[in-house]
């Protein structure tokens, strides 16, 4: 790993944030040729959380090398049972999805997020076109000319571009004056590694119960737990209290019953987590001299694991968008950036809108919104031809690209 000495260094793109999704943009654009710098520092561990990754995103890490370290810390998930639980008079049957439908061995992947952010960053230091920096960038400066960050050891690091992965409250973005929009919801999320008696099979359970999904993703086996799933269950925060608060083992019976003793008897496994559910996104995904990727542009709900596969495709645009660019030309420059906010913006609302209104008919108790939330589960089952082009939609997205290539100034 490289280490950088002068106060003053320079590099062709600065990428701001640690996590996975800077951590993949990092290693996607020193792919380029492009000279690049990683600054931001580890992020601290996240009990029970983990990401499920589908196979789109595991192409595009296969592309990185990625897949294969990935492979052997993460369990392979090739079902999707939806159970509706919300007793609902219009509540459809159970309906089970598998990857043998459109060809695939497995929709993807699952694994703990520590895990991935572990391997990748052990990835990226042993790779020697990436300065890796541990410190935050507390000020920019974005010109026409290039861009100044301020490190807090005191480094100035200069740059053509900066690519922002740095969450939430991304520093970056607020430099660059990008609005926002910001919502929530009377949900808080509790999540837990979980072993169970009975087995997962490879199949993720979801159940879509009155206050959002409850659900089982298969996790990896060890030695003295054959049978592990990550658990995400969505609650009112005031139940999420009293149920943090419980001994493990009448939890643990909660988690059976709620679950209707689909996976048996149920030991938590470690520390659980617990978080607020809420939504951002941003009005553009770029500014003059900045690409945003991942949470640093678009942040909801853990539902139909779409998070850290939309910063994947996020980064890998942005690698796209920049591969081949002179960055001593402020107007190709200018181009890429123009480029990425094209590539990105249809994807990213598609997303963002859809999970926002399938957590919104969950949380409402009204039989004509009931209604149409069942008859459309019920002809996603029955019609073949419309399973299997949400499937292929929800593994590798492609309406998002179609849009974008027919929209007004995009490129034949």
């Amino acid at each position: 790993m490289a280490t950088a000495a002068p106060l003053h260094p320079k590099f062709d793109i600065l990428v701001a944030g640690a996590g996975a999704s800077g951590l993949i943009a990092a290693i996607a654009l020193a792919r380029t040729g492009h000279s690049v710098a990683l600054v931001g520092k580890t992020p601290g561990p996240l009990p029970g959380r983990t990401v499920a990754l589908f196979e789109g995103s595991l192409r595009h890490l296969d592309d990185l090398g990625l897949r294969e370290p990935l492979q052997e810390i993460s369990a392979v998930v090739k079902g999707i049972r939806i159970i509706d639980d919300t007793s609902s008079l219009f509540r459809p049957p159970p309906a089970l999805f598998t990857s043998d439908e459109i060809g695939l061995d497995a929709f993807g992947l699952n694994v703990p997020n520590d895990d991935i952010v572990a391997m990748l960053s052990k990835v990226v230091d042993g790779m020697g076109d990436i300065t890796r920096i541990e410190a935050f960038v507390s000020r920019y400066d974005f010109r026409e000319d290039g861009v100044t960050a301020f490190v807090d050891d005191g480094r100035e690091i200069e740059c053509a571009v900066v690519v922002a992965g740095d969450g939430r409250n991304s520093p970056a973005r607020k430099a660059a004056k990008i609005e926002i929009k910001e919502w929530s919801y009377p949900q808080t999320a509790i999540t837990g590694i979980l072993r169970h008696r009975r087995p997962h099979d490879d199949i993720t359970t979801e159940f879509h119960t009155r206050f959002g999904p409850f659900t089982f993703v298969p996790m990896p086996a060890t030695s003295d737990a054959p049978r592990r799933s990550s658990l995400v269950w969505l609650m009112p925060p005031a139940e999420a209290k009293r149920r943090l608060a419980l001994d493990p083992r009448k939890l643990a019976a909660e988690i059976e019953d709620q679950s209707h003793y689909r996976y048996g008897a149920i030991e938590i496994e470690g520390k659980l987590g617990a978080f607020p559910m809420a939504g951002m996104r941003t009005l553009k995904v770029s500014g003059p001299r900045l690409m945003l990727v991942g949470e640093a542009c678009h942040v909801f709900p853990p539902l139909g694991a779409q998070g850290l596969n939309l910063g994947i495709r996020d980064s890998s645009d942005a690698a796209l968008a920049l591969d081949g660019v002179d960055l001593t030309n402020a107007k190709a420059i200018e181009a890429a950036v123009t480029e990425y906010e094209k590539s990105r913006r249809a994807d990213i609302d598609i997303r963002t809108r859809g999970v926002d209104i399938l957590n919104r008919t969950l949380l409402a108790d009204f039989l004509p919104v009931d209604f149409l939330r069942g008859v459309g589960l019920a002809a996603v089952t029955a019609i073949g031809p419309l399973r299997r082009a949400i499937l292929r939609e929800g593994v590798e997205p492609t309406l998002a690209r179609t849009l974008t290539n027919f929209a007004p100034g995009s490129r034949p």
